[in-house]
């Protein structure tokens, strides 16, 4: 089945200009749950979503591209030329038109296709030139094609992790796109008209500028699904439509290495220890001392392996009298201990490799 994302775009080619025409198709969207914004601004307080490497690639049809997953990952698409076709791994095929963008907060396995049904060629077969720092470049037409034909598309895998928030990331849409946003936050439009012209045009620096407004626009799709109450997501996300569990949840992520107890955590709510208590583990499944202590070897395995971070400072960033009971604690929730993880990021940075998509 396939499915159109966003707008339809009619797009204008305006010889100087370069913007897009999106009032072809118009569309009421009726009004959403969204979660109070100084929720929404702790939940993403420690987001972290920036490209590890970007390809420009202009590319003659017919033509398949595949993708393949790395742990951790996100990956961005823009295209700048199209249309053409998102093929998932389960077999959902999306259809792009030109201006359109989508986010794959989990990445996976998935195909850029000129037309359905085509075989694909992984990405790394590609000859790649270098544009500038983590920027590359695919350029897969005749030498006699017409610049201005083909698809032009824009792609980068991504560093994306919500810090101590981080398990939103699995009750994310497998596909996330930017036109189900264009209503409620209009902003979006002139960064994707400038990606198209930077593409486009390829004026000096061009490959940077991309590469920043990519991050923002990725940044932008993710903070408007969180905005508008995290779409159909069940499950502990509730607590965050609860106005009253909200503020638990938010007091928890803005102090995780106070000594909690569960009535300090039920003052917070406004409610007695065992109303609290009750309400708590049925909508998260968790007991909210389990929670904090979750919480508290997330934020410790983020700053640990990724921000590189002495020990003893994280046991005594998160609460901790002395490192031992600290990594006693980091053990018993992650399944490892401190050091295993720091070593398991310095090996990673040691071998030079980032990533393999």
């Amino acid at each position: 089945m396939q499915q159109k994302v966003g707008w339809i775009f009619r797009t204008i080619y305006a010889r100087h200009s370069g913007m897009f025409d999106h009032s072809s198709e118009r569309r009421i969207v009726p009004p959403e749950p969204r979660l109070p914004g100084d929720l929404v601004s702790e939940l993403l307080l420690g987001m972290r979503l920036f490209g590890v490497q970007y390809r420009r690639i202009a590319i003659a049809p017919p033509f398949g591209i595949g993708f393949g997953t790395v742990e951790g990952r996100a990956q961005f698409h823009f295209v700048a030329r199209g249309p053409l076709y998102l093929r998932m791994a389960g077999g959902a095929q999306h259809v792009l038109g030109t201006g359109d963008a989508v986010l794959l907060p989990r990445g996976g396995v998935h195909d850029l296709l000129s037309a359905p049904d085509l075989p694909s060629r992984d990405i790394c077969s590609f000859e790649t030139e270098t544009l500038c720092q983590s920027v590359g470049a695919i350029r897969a037409c005749p030498d006699d094609a017409d610049r201005a034909a083909g698809a032009l598309i824009f792609s980068g895998c991504m560093e994306f992790d919500l810090g101590g928030m981080n398990p939103l990331v699995a009750l994310m849409p497998e596909v996330m796109q930017v036109g189900t946003l264009l209503d409620r936050d209009p902003g979006i439009l002139p960064m994707l008209e400038a990606m198209a012209r930077e593409a486009c045009t390829e004026r000096a620096g061009f490959a940077a500028i991309l590469a920043r407004l990519a991050d923002v626009v990725s940044a932008s799709i993710v903070r408007g699904w969180v905005e508008c109450g995290c779409g159909d997501a069940t499950g502990w996300i509730d607590a965050l439509r609860d106005p009253r569990l909200g503020r638990v949840i938010a007091a928890m992520h803005r102090d995780p290495g106070r000594d909690w107890t569960v009535a300090e955590l039920a003052a917070e709510m406004g409610a007695s220890r065992s109303v609290f208590a009750e309400r708590f583990l049925a909508v998260t499944g968790l007991t909210p001392l389990r929670y904090v202590a979750d919480l508290r070897m997330r934020l410790a395995a983020q700053w640990i392996g990724r921000d590189r971070m002495p020990i003893e400072t994280a046991a005594h960033r998160l609460g901790y009298g002395s490192q031992a009971a600290f990594s006693r604690a980091f053990k018993r929730v992650v399944g490892r201990s401190p050091g295993a993880i720091r070593a398991t990021a310095d090996a990673g940075r040691g071998s030079g490799r980032t990533f393999e998509q």
